[in-house]
C-alpha cells in the first residue's frame, strides 16, 4: 500500500493512504476458483518479496491485512504497525529502533556518579554507539571528583552549568585545607603529616587488596556463569514444571502477531526471528484457501497453538525442528504428520471417501462458526469434529452455499508441494518469497 502524504496534528500523526475497495476474505472464500487462488498467492509473494528485500518483517500477515479487489484484480499489503527490521535491514529508521534499547541502557550509565540540578546535564545522545557504551568504570573515574556549579544569570536566575575539578592530595580528602590557620611549629607539622601519610597509605593498601579480591571473585563468578548450568530441578525432561523453574526469569522474544498465524519459532520464543515468520503466515493463508476453512488454527495460548500445529505437521517433526533453532519441546504423545492433500480434500468435501455432507461445502465458514478444523488430540474427521453445523445452515442445506468448483477437481501436486515448503517447521529451510515466485505452482505467471 502506498502513502499519499503524512502530517502531524498536535500529538497525532496521520498517514493518508490510497483507498482500495476490497472484499472480505470470509465472504469470498467459498467462491474463489483455483486460478484466483493462484493469483492471490502470487501477488502476496510479490508484496512479501518487496518488503523482505528491504529487511522488513511484517509480522502480521493475514487475509485481513492483504486487501483484494476481485473486480479490478488489485492487491495491497497493509498494516505495518507490528513491522520490525532484520539485523541487516536497509531502512534507517528500523536500524534506529533496533539500537534504541541498547542506547537507552547505555545512556543511563553515561553520566553515572554525577548529581546536580534536574536537566543540568541534558545532552544529545552520541551518534556512535560504541562511544556511548563506554565502560562504567571509566565514566565513574572521570566524574568521581567533579562538582557541579549552577552559575546564576544576569537576571539572577539559573544560568549556565560549570564543572570544576578538585584534586585530592591522597585520593580521599585534602589535608592542606586548614594549613593557613595552623599555629604549630614546622617540626610538629612534619611529624603529624608523616603520621597521616603512613595511616592513609595503609588504608589505601588495604583498600587495593579488597578491590583485587573482589575482582578475582567477580572473574570466578563470570567464569562459572559462562559454563552451562546443570539442571538441579526434578522436572527436567518431564511434562510438568516445578517451582524452581517457575521462579526463573522468563525468556523475552518478539511474539507480536495474530493467533493462528504465528510461526513455531514465535510460539517457542526464539529470539532470532527473520522474514521466515511472514512465509509461515502465508502458508497458513494457503492452507485456508486449499481447505476452504477460515480460521484454520484457533488457540487460546501459544502452547495450544503449537500442539495444533503438531496435529498437522507431526510431533516428532516439530521437536526435531525446534532443536535446530535451540529449543527443546517435550510432547507426551506422538502425533503423526498428516498428508496435506488428503487433509485439504477431506475438509473441502472433495475426498471420495468422505461424505460431502459431513465435511460441508467448501468455504462454508461463517463468523458464528469459529470452530477450528484442528483439535487436540487429532480428530478423526467426522461430522462433529470437522464441521459443526450452526445458524448459517451450511450443513442442513448445503446447496444454499455458493461454491465455485472450477479447477478444484484437479488441484496439481505443485500446490501442496508449495504448501509443504511454506509450512516448513524449520525457519532456516523455509522457502523465501523470491523462491516461491519461481515455484512450478506459478508457472506461466509473471509479475
Amino acid at each position: 500500500m502506498g502513502v499519499k502524504y503524512c502530517f502531524r496534528k498536535d500529538d497525532h500523526v496521520v498517514i493518508a493512504m490510497p483507498y482500495l475497495e476490497h472484499e472480505s476474505f470470509l465472504d469470498i472464500l467459498n467462491s474463489l476458483s483455483f486460478e484466483e487462488v493462484r493469483e492471490y498467492m502470487f501477488n502476496l509473494f510479490i508484496a512479501l518479496k518487496r518488503i523482505h528485500q528491504f529487511g522488513i518483517v511484517h509480522r502480521d500477515v493475514k487475509p485481513s491485512n492483504f486487501l483484494y479487489n476481485r473486480r479490478l484484480k488489485k492487491y495491497a499489503l497493509v498494516d505495518f504497525g507490528l513491522a520490525q527490521g532484520t539485523h541487516d535491514t536497509k531502512i534507517e529508521l528500523l536500524k534506529f529502533v533496533q539500537s534504541e534499547a541498547q542506547q537507552e541502557g547505555c545512556s543511563r550509565n553515561k553520566y553515572h556518579g554525577v548529581t546536580g540540578h534536574k536537566g543540568s546535564l541534558s545532552r544529545p545522545a552520541p551518534k556512535n554507539v560504541d562511544q556511548q557504551c563506554a565502560p562504567k568504570t571509566s565514566v565513574k573515574r572521570s566524574y568521581a571528583n567533579t562538582q557541579i556549579h549552577i552559575k546564576p544569570g544576569k537576571d539572577g536566575k539559573e544560568g549556565s552549568v560549570g564543572l570544576s575539578v578538585q584534586r585530592s592530595v591522597f585520593g580521599e580528602r585534602d589535608f592542606n585545607i586548614h594549613s593557613s590557620i595552623s599555629h604549630e611549629s614546622p617540626a610538629e607539622k612534619l611529624i603529624k603529616q608523616s603520621k597521616t601519610v603512613d595511616v592513609i597509605s595503609r588504608k589505601l593498601a588495604t583498600k587495593k587488596a579488597a578491590v583485587s579480591t573482589k575482582a578475582v571473585t567477580s572473574v570466578v563468578r563470570k567464569t562459572a556463569s559462562s559454563c552451562p548450568a546443570v539442571p538441579t530441578c526434578d522436572c527436567y525432561g518431564t511434562d510438568r514444571v516445578c517451582s524452581i523453574c517457575l521462579a526463573r526469569r522468563q525468556q523475552v522474544a518478539p511474539r507480536a502477531g495474530t493467533p493462528g498465524f504465528r510461526a513455531p519459532e514465535v510460539l517457542t520464543k526464539c529470539p532470532n526471528q527473520t522474514t521466515a515468520i511472514d512465509m509461515w503466515s502465508a502458508g497458513v493463508i494457503l492452507l485456508s484457501l486449499l481447505s476452504g476453512r477460515y480460521p484454520f488454527y484457533k488457540a487460546s495460548d501459544d502452547l495450544t497453538a503449537l500442539a495444533q500445529i503438531m496435529t498437522v505437521r507431526g510431533s516428532r517433526e516439530t521437536v526435531q525442528a525446534a532443536k535446530a533453532f535451540g529449543k527443546s519441546i517435550l510432547c507426551s504423545k506422538e502425533v503423526p504428520a498428516q498428508d496435506l492433500r488428503k487433509l485439504c480434500e477431506s475438509l473441502r468435501g472433495l475426498d471420495p471417501n468422505t461424505p460431502k455432507l459431513a465435511a460441508g461445502p467448501p468455504g462454508c465458514t461463517s463468523p458464528e462458526n469459529t470452530s477450528s478444523p484442528v483439535q487436540i488430540p487429532p480428530p478423526q474427521h467426522s461430522k462433529d469434529s470437522v464441521y459443526r453445523g450452526d445458524s448459517s445452515g451450511c450443513e442442513t442445506h448445503p446447496m444454499e452455499c455458493t461454491t465455485n468448483l472450477e479447477g478444484w477437481d484437479a488441484v496439481p501436486d505443485e500446490a501442496y508441494d508449495l504448501l509443504d515448503k511454506l509450512l516448513d517447521l524449520n525457519p532456516a529451510s523455509r522457502i523465501t518469497a523470491e523462491a516461491a515466485l519461481l515455484h512450478p505452482f506459478f508457472k506461466d505467471m509473471s509479475s
